[in-house]
């Protein structure tokens, strides 16, 4: 029968913690919700873009001009609720693949509840369970710094990921390895450092870190290469890692040796399953990135992480760690093995709560067929 509606909410959700990164803090969650109904049936989306363009050049206010404008009219006119056709439709669109991935992936979810199947099932996923990491953000002291990692170890999670910048960053990673010294611990630079930081990342092997993520601009791919020669601790690329070609030529010039899979930074789940893919033919190990994501976005993530490429620990953490209620029923948890469990129920499997979603919502449109 093809889309009947769609309709589109903005949400402000706050964090019951701030949450700092290179880019700023910031203490709530500002995402867009895309809802597509078709035969009685509902899918659901999340945009990652964020309010302001630091991680991204995209923000709330231009994902909603570009779903309004743009990519919900095309899925509209063509008559089609396909996902993969969606996706080549909109390839010769340039850039916004943080718009056109939350309108994908409530195809997806529309997708797999038609078929009465699990999103994880759909895509060919593997696992019951993902492997979780906890993400802290930059704190006001490093005492307040290794308060929270206690606390979350104390929680079960069994990989940590600190923020760095310049002047948070070598004296940060003694303190926290002097403190605990045997956890999984990775650190996340969010693209603050240039080449003159040389000496100082380097220095970062001291560490024993599994991973340094993203030291360089998104831009970038040659001087990450010219790092992982000098380094060796493993680079992880995250902005810099935008498309299955920009995966592949990191690859051959040696800019990494992991790759983080963020779905709404590629631009859908078409383009994350070929990263995927492409870095398995590789033997390169990847993992989920997060977006603070609210638990739509949170059940997307878990469902694709189900894919067997997906080794390492993911930025995927209980529903707790950022908000005091979340969207969804039921809420993501941690098990005892440090896991989130990949809900087994139709679609994302998790139910939305439109009282909720109402609570938060700034404004909301509907686009009928």
């Amino acid at each position: 029968m093809g889309v009947e509606r769609i309709e589109m909410v903005q949400l402000e959700i706050p964090y019951v913690h701030f949450f700092e990164t290179s880019f700023g803090r910031e203490y709530s969650k500002s995402c867009l919700l895309l809802k597509v109904f078709s035969e009685g049936l509902c899918g659901y989306g999340e945009v990652v873009a964020e309010r302001s363009p630091l991680y991204s050049y995209e923000t709330t206010a231009t994902a909603w001009l570009m779903l309004k404008d743009v990519f919900i009219p095309e899925v509209l006119a063509s008559g089609s609720e396909e996902p993969a056709a969606f996706y080549e439709r909109t390839r010769r669109l340039k850039g916004h693949p943080m718009a056109r991935a939350g309108l994908e992936l409530a195809l997806w979810d529309l997708a797999a509840k038609k078929q009465e199947i699990s999103l994880a099932r759909l895509y060919g996923g593997d696992k019951q369970e993902v492997l979780s990491g906890v993400s802290v953000g930059i704190q006001d002291s490093p005492a307040q710094l290794l308060a929270r990692i206690e606390e979350f170890l104390e929680q079960g999670y069994p990989r940590i990921k600190i923020k760095i910048k310049p002047g948070w960053d070598l004296r940060i990673c003694e303190e926290v390895r002097s403190r605990f010294p045997d956890i999984l611990l990775q650190a996340d630079a969010n693209a603050a450092y240039t080449l003159d930081s040389l000496s100082v990342l380097k220095t970062l092997d001291r560490f024993q870190l599994q991973m340094l993520e993203q030291p360089f601009s998104g831009q970038d791919l040659w001087d990450h290469s010219r790092l992982q020669q000098e380094m060796q601790t493993p680079i992880c690329l995250d902005e810099s890692a935008r498309s299955v070609d920009w995966v592949r030529q990191a690859q051959l010039m040696g800019s990494c040796r992991i790759i983080n899979i963020k779905v709404g930074r590629v631009g859908g789940a078409v383009e994350a399953r070929k990263i995927h893919d492409l870095c398995r033919e590789h033997d390169m190990p990847v993992w989920c990135g997060g977006m603070l994501e609210t638990g739509v976005g949170r059940a997307h993530n878990v469902h694709l992480a189900s894919l067997p490429g997906f080794t390492l620990s993911n930025d995927i953490s209980a529903s707790s760690r950022y908000f005091a209620q979340d969207l969804v029923e039921p809420e993501f948890t941690l098990t005892e093995r440090g896991t989130i469990r990949v809900p087994a129920g139709p679609g994302i499997g998790v139910e939305p709560q439109e009282d909720r979603i109402t609570g938060f919502a700034l404004r909301r449109e509907a686009f009928p067929a």
